[in-house]
């Protein structure tokens, strides 16, 4: 983030709105800032998506620690062979 660039103050936005998206698309999120403090964080469509999917990734890398911290864990040669046998009966099914 480039702080002369990436912090817009409300006023700034409101009267130049499309110039505002095109820095978001190009450059990335831009803070807004309301009465000289940061109130708003704009960014892109495709940025939010890859923040939402980064963070569904680190809860089911999350979860899936808390399982085998719990003992229900099974060892990585086990689960790929289970993969591999259902991958197996599928051909042979299909």
């Amino acid at each position: 983030m480039r702080l002369s660039q990436d912090i817009k103050p409300i006023s700034y936005v409101k009267a130049n709105t499309a110039k505002v998206l095109d820095q978001v698309q190009s450059s990335g999120p831009v803070v807004i800032t309301q009465n000289g403090e940061a109130s708003a964080v704009l960014m892109g469509v495709k940025d939010y998506e890859r923040l939402t999917e980064g963070i569904a990734l680190l809860k089911v890398l999350s979860m899936g620690e808390k399982s085998i911290q719990e003992g229900k864990g099974i060892p990585a040669e086990e689960a790929f062979a289970r993969i591999r046998a259902r991958i197996k009966e599928a051909k042979a099914g299909g």
